[in-house]
């Protein structure tokens, strides 16, 4: 059976859990237990043999050999002792809860299950079958799955861009799913694998990447994916740490930093007030190793992927438009990559490519570079597709083949031999650089920088097709409400003289 066959086999069942209220990501989290659970099963019998720490009477065995509410008591039990266990074991079960109320559906998911041999099957396979699951459960748009699943086509982009190399750290400090690690990991084994030595691959299993999640059920989505797509053991301790990244300083200096950070603005805590009930409360990092103080998420993030880079080491991250003019902290935070990193590309992107609605994003890449009285930026390059670009997440989807002008534009090999596709001659070009002394003189330092002309505003003609019209027009409408919130929130933020 294929990837394809089996995931749809696997999938069509949550359609039967749905008329019992299991949402997409419950079935996906029960689905996440019982696989790992039953290749634990796997590896301990022959030819592996291994020691899983599944302890004595919970293995897969327990819940084939029962049924019924007897079943169903177990599998609360079993769910609950496995989350004590040490290592990847407990941290894939940790909290974990029992979310299908009906024991004859639980016998029937672990029937179908029981009827794979989940690791024979190729990694290829394993993994394709939970990505499409992963994307299936993003496009839930009620759940809010979407906010941790990032286009893969953009993230295979991004991975193309960079070119990470074999021995070299990856890090990502808002993870998801692991989908910026599984793109680098498919890279290093098409273009490197065949050339790389035993240490090497051990390494590129086992040390190359690092990340944290804060989101439970989405860290533990994103061990699962990357067990299934052969990255790390199932006897290994996790490298994807539970705690929030903005916290502290990284731990360690990486390679490769690859990254899409949370989309909303403000930073928050979760606190219990006098009444005995928990409210979210602003939060500002104060750490000493931050060029600005702020509570706007995604410019600590900047700074702080900043700081977890090597000397030389190169960074791609995500950011939404506000981070390119927002005065302030980002003022300061956009003068200080200018000075202290060689800040060399900007990528302009499209609306209609996110779960997340009303989201106008881009990609920053810098590199990190050692301390010297001079700037590092020359120019920044800017590649815009956005302008008259239009992608929906049904019916036109953003594929990598539509970044594929861009990837060519960026020169992974040799960024010295960039040459601009505009120029007064070709004033639609797509491709340009600006120089710092340009970018210092607008106001606030902004890198929202843009020249094409914007076709739907003045031919009527030819204006897309009504579907990507009314998104178009929804994005713009969430957008403008977003920017009503930031502009509401300074004002709450700023004090009465």
């Amino acid at each position: 059976m294929n990837a394809e066959t089996l995931a749809s086999k696997v999938w069509n069942f949550c359609h039967t859990l749905r008329d019992d209220g299991v949402g997409y990501g419950d079935y996906l989290e029960q689905l996440t237990y019982l696989i790992f659970l039953k290749m634990a099963h796997e590896y301990s019998q022959p030819p592996y043999r291994r020691e899983v720490g599944v302890p004595p009477g919970y293995g897969w065995p327990s819940l084939t050999s029962r049924k019924g509410a007897e079943l169903e008591a177990h599998y609360i039990d079993l769910l609950r002792t496995l989350g004590q266990q040490p290592g990847m074991l407990g941290q894939i079960f940790t909290k974990a809860q029992n979310k299908i109320q009906d024991p004859a559906k639980l016998a029937r998911i672990i029937a179908m299950i029981d009827a794979e041999s989940w690791t024979r099957l190729n990694a290829d396979v394993k993994g394709d079958i939970y990505e499409s699951l992963l994307e299936r459960n993003a496009e839930d748009t009620k759940s809010g799955a979407g906010q941790y699943f990032t286009p893969r086509a953009l993230i295979q982009a991004m991975v193309a861009c960079v070119q990470p190399a074999p021995g070299k750290t990856i890090a990502d400090p808002s993870c998801g799913t692991g989908g910026f690690f599984l793109a680098a990991y498919d890279w290093l084994m098409d273009h490197h694998g065949a050339e790389m030595d035993r240490e090497q691959k051990h390494f590129l299993k086992h040390g190359t990447f690092h990340g944290n999640e804060i989101v439970a059920n989405t860290r533990r989505l994103c061990l699962m994916n990357l067990f299934l797509h052969n990255i790390g053991e199932i006897d290994d301790q996790p490298t994807v740490l539970s705690t929030d990244a903005l916290v502290s300083p990284a731990p360690y200096r990486y390679d490769y930093v690859l990254a899409n950070p949370p989309f909303g603005r403000k930073s928050s805590m979760t606190v219990t007030n006098a009444e005995g009930d928990e409210e979210a409360q602003e939060f500002v990092y104060n750490r000493q190793d931050f060029w600005a103080t702020t509570s706007n998420k995604q410019l600590n993030f900047v700074q702080h992927i900043r700081t977890m880079l090597k000397e030389n080491g190169q960074a791609a991250v995500v950011v939404p438009d506000n981070v390119l003019f927002e005065g302030g902290a980002g003022e300061t935070v956009r003068r200080k990559l200018l000075e202290t990193t060689e800040l060399h590309t900007l990528l302009r992107l499209p609306t209609g490519i996110f779960y997340a609605n009303g989201v106008k994003a881009n990609v920053l890449f810098f590199d990190n570079r050692p301390g010297r009285a001079e700037p590092w930026t020359e120019q920044v390059w800017v590649y815009d597709y956005r302008t008259n670009v239009h992608h929906t997440l049904k019916k036109k989807p953003m594929r990598l083949a539509d970044l594929e002008a861009f990837i060519a534009c960026y020169q992974p090999q040799d960024r010295s031999a960039r040459r601009p596709t505009w120029s007064e001659q070709n004033p639609e070009g797509r491709w340009r650089a600006f120089s710092r002394e340009e970018i210092l003189k607008r106001d606030k330092v902004s890198l929202d920088l843009f020249w094409l002309k914007d076709d739907s505003l003045g031919d009527l003609d030819n204006l897309p097709a009504p579907d990507v019209l009314v998104g178009e027009i929804i994005e713009h409408l969430e957008s403008g409400l977003e920017a009503f919130r930031r502009v509401s929130e300074e004002l709450d933020s700023t004090p009465v003289a």
